[in-house]
């Protein structure tokens, strides 16, 4: 089990970080000599992961990384508004987590000026952890590492990343220079409205493919 727990991690963080694409096949014999595990350790991580949504196994075909639906999009903006606008709501601006939010959007920005909006879709993800680590819970922190997963499968959707990211990058400045001034409310009322509107732009994205428009 422990084998299959660090084979599950490394798949998910391979989800996370875009490796992994919605839709793609995930095939044992390739993977397996790949992370070096036996494929009875490779289908149990297999397992792990279609528990928590991230794969999807289809009988007599195998598995598959979970390509979002219009249903899991709404409730996973949902959920994050409920958790990240009241751990911004309830921050300390001196707060250590506060030093990694500015470290993500500096990093976010680096990445566009070097036009790596990849890596810009890997800081976001690290800016929106670091928002999460401002409650100072274990808990919500591992329920975040799922949803982080998740959202790297909603990214896929929208095939131009830049498009995506470029009209959220200053607004996790905004949203970060509001914490550290102690305009917490503020920051959260931003982040709701960001939010709401990222939400919007990645239905249009599934609406627009096979699932979305009915092919």
């Amino acid at each position: 089990m422990p084998l299959a727990d660090e084979t599950m991690t490394h798949l998910r963080n391979r989800i996370i970080d875009g490796t992994l694409t919605p839709g793609a096949r995930l095939r044992e014999a390739e993977l397996a000599d790949q992370l070096g595990v036996s494929r009875n350790t490779l289908r149990e991580a297999f397992r792990m992961l279609s528990h928590e949504g991230l794969i999807t196994q289809v009988p007599y075909s195998g598995a598959y990384v979970t390509t979002p639906t219009l249903t899991s999009i709404i409730d996973l903006y949902r959920v994050r508004r409920m958790i990240e606008c009241q751990a911004i709501r309830q921050a300390f601006p001196k707060h250590p987590a506060v030093a990694d939010m500015r470290s993500a959007v500096e990093r976010a920005e680096k990445a566009r000026s070097e036009d790596d909006w990849k890596m810009v879709g890997t800081t976001n993800i690290a800016f929106h952890d670091a928002i999460i680590a401002l409650a100072d819970s274990p808990r919500l922190t591992r329920i975040f590492t799922f949803l982080s997963a998740e959202m790297r499968l909603v990214f896929g959707l929208v095939d131009d990343p830049e498009y995506l990211h470029a009209p959220f990058l200053d607004l996790n400045r905004e949203v970060l220079e509001l914490v550290e001034s102690g305009e917490t409310e503020e920051a959260a009322s931003v982040l709701d409205t960001y939010l709401v509107r990222a939400e919007r732009l990645l239905l249009a994205a599934y609406e627009r493919t096979p699932m979305g428009s009915g092919e």
